[in-house]
C-alpha cells in the first residue's frame, strides 16, 4: 500500500525544513531521483502506525521570478492528481497571499484532501499571526514551526487518518508484480507495448489497491507476470513543460508497489547519475532489479565495448553490482525476450529460501577462517546464522558483540553468500543480533 503526501505552497515558506522533519523519522531516506538535481525531495516517513512517502514539489519550481506563480499552480494540480493528501505550507511571518488563496481555492475545488500548516510560527509572541489564514474559510488551520517541530504532530495526526495501513492486495495472485522505469524517452512505452503485443494472451487489467494503480497480466511464452502501469498503460492528461514533478510520482508509485523494477536506460547517453538515482531507489526500497540498456544499436562499438560498457555500469553501481544488465534495441526487437527471462530469474531469486542447516554449514566454518576483525581489543565471536522471514533476502548473523562489526565485513559476508548461492539482481541485507 502506497500512501503519498504532497508538500505544497510558494518558495521560501519552509517546505524542505517540514521535509527533512518528516523524513528524519526512518533512515530509508531517498536522495534525489528522476532527473531532479536539487536537495532531497522524495523520503520515507511513517507516524502513528502508518508508513507513506513525502514528496517535497519545491525541488521541482524552476525557473525565474515571474514565473514561479505558474509553476506553483502546476505543482499543486499534479499533486491533486498523484497524491492521497496535501499540505500546502504557508509563510505566517509574511500572511496570507493572493497566490495562497489561488492554490486553496484549486485544492478546495479538487475534492483531494488537504490542509493548511502555517508555518514560522515558532515563539508566543507571534503565535497569534495564524489566526489570518481563518479568512480562507477552512475549519482547520494548524500553525506550526518546521524548524523546532511545534505542531507538526497535531498535522500527522490529521494526515495519517487518509492513509490506509500497509496489507497485502488479495485480489491478486502471487505473482511477480513487474514495473519499467527510468527516465524520460528512454523507451519505456515501447517495451512496454512490446510486451503487450508480444503475445496476445493478455489477461483484462485489475484495479490495484489504489485509484491508480493497473496491474496488466501478461501471460504468453510460458510467462506470467502483473505488468504494474508505468509509462502507456494508461492515457494521462497532457502536462505540459515541467514533468520532473509528475515522473517522480509515477516513479515512486511503480517502484513502491513492484516486485521486480526493470530499470531502462539510453544506452546511447551512458548510465548517467539520473539512471543511478533510480536504480539506487529500486534498491533501497528492497526491489530486484534488471538493468536495460536501450538503444544499443545507435552505439559505435568493436568487439569489446559490450564488456567495458558492462564493467563501467557495474562500477557505478557498486557494491550492489551483481545485477543482470540487458543490451537491448525494442525499435529493432532485439533480446527483447532476454528481459523476460532475466526478469523472472530475478523473481526466483529474490524469493529464494536457504535452509538454517545450511547456511551454517556453508559459512560458519569460513567465518572461523576468516573471522571479523578485533576492534577495540573486542572479539566478536559469530555463533550461527539463519535467513529472516522478510519479503526480500535478510540474514541475521547472531553473535556476542554485534555492535563491533564493521560495515566492511557486512559486504565481505554478503559477498560470499552471493558467491554460494544465485541472488543476482536482489538487494541483500545482513544484520547482526546478540546472541541471548
Amino acid at each position: 500500500m502506497t500512501n503519498i503526501l504532497s508538500l505544497v505552497g510558494r518558495p521560501n515558506v519552509g517546505k524542505s525544513t517540514l521535509f527533512n522533519r518528516l523524513v528524519q523519522t526512518r533512515e530509508a531516506i531517498v536522495d534525489s531521483v528522476a532527473g531532479v538535481t536539487r536537495d532531497r525531495n522524495y523520503g520515507k516517513s511513517d507516524w502513528a502506525g502508518y508508513e507513506f512517502s513525502v514528496i517535497d514539489t519545491g525541488g521541482y519550481v524552476v525557473g525565474s521570478e515571474d514565473i514561479f506563480e505558474t509553476e506553483i499552480r502546476k505543482q499543486a494540480a499534479l499533486a491533486i492528481e498523484e497524491s492521497d493528501v496535501i499540505v500546502l505550507l504557508v509563510d505566517g511571518r509574511e500572511g496570507l497571499t493572493p497566490l495562497d488563496e489561488e492554490v486553496v481555492l484549486l485544492l478546495r475545488r479538487s475534492k483531494k484532501p488537504f490542509y493548511l500548516a502555517v508555518n514560522k510560527i515558532d515563539s508566543p509572541s507571534n503565535y497569534y499571526d495564524h489566526t489570518e489564514f481563518y479568512a480562507l474559510g477552512l475549519e482547520q488551520i494548524f500553525p506550526i514551526s518546521a524548524t523546532s517541530g511545534s505542531g507538526t504532530g497535531e498535522l500527522l495526526d490529521e494526515v495519517v487518518k487518509h492513509f490506509k495501513q500497509k496489507e497485502e492486495d488479495d485480489t491478486l495472485e502471487n505473482l511477480p508484480r513487474i514495473a519499467i522505469v527510468g527516465k524520460p524517452n528512454v523507451g519505456k512505452s515501447s517495451l512496454i507495448n512490446t510486451f503487450l503485443g508480444y503475445e496476445r494472451h493478455i489477461v483484462t487489467p485489475i484495479a490495484g489497491t489504489t485509484r491508480d494503480s493497473i496491474f496488466t497480466r501478461y501471460t504468453g511464452f510460458g510467462f506470467d507476470f502483473y505488468l504494474i502501469d508505468t509509462a502507456g498503460l494508461r492515457k494521462k492528461k497532457k502536462v505540459e513543460d515541467n514533468l520532473e514533478f509528475y515522473s517522480v510520482m509515477r516513479t515512486v508509485r511503480a517502484i513502491e508497489k513492484c516486485d521486480i523494477c526493470i530499470v531502462m536506460c539510453d544506452a546511447s547517453e551512458g548510465f548517467d547519475a539520473q539512471d543511478l538515482n533510480i536504480f539506487s531507489l529500486a534498491a533501497r526500497n528492497h526491489k530486484g532489479v534488471v538493468l536495460v540498456m536501450n538503444k544499443w544499436d545507435l552505439v559505435e562499438k568493436d568487439t569489446k565495448t559490450h564488456k567495458e560498457y558492462e564493467e563501467l555500469i557495474q562500477n557505478r553501481i557498486a557494491p550492489f553490482s551483481d545485477v543482470p544488465i540487458v543490451f537491448t534495441s525494442v525499435q529493432n526487437k532485439q533480446r527483447i525476450h532476454k528481459v523476460l527471462e532475466c526478469t523472472m530469474q530475478v523473481w526466483q531469486n529474490k524469493s529464494r529460501r536457504i535452509s538454517t542447516s545450511e547456511l551454517n554449514e556453508e559459512l560458519l566454518s569460513l567465518i572461523s577462517q576468516n573471522p571479523p576483525p578485533i576492534n577495540k581489543d573486542k572479539l566478536v565471536k559469530i555463533k550461527y546464522v539463519t535467513q529472516l522471514p522478510t519479503p526480500f533476502p535478510a540474514f541475521a548473523f547472531f553473535c556476542n558483540l554485534p555492535q563491533y562489526v564493521k560495515d566492511n565485513y557486512k559486504r565481505y559476508l554478503e559477498n560470499q553468500i552471493r558467491k554460494r548461492w544465485n541472488f543476482a539482481g536482489v538487494p541483500i541485507e545482513i544484520y547482526f543480533r546478540k546472541k541471548s
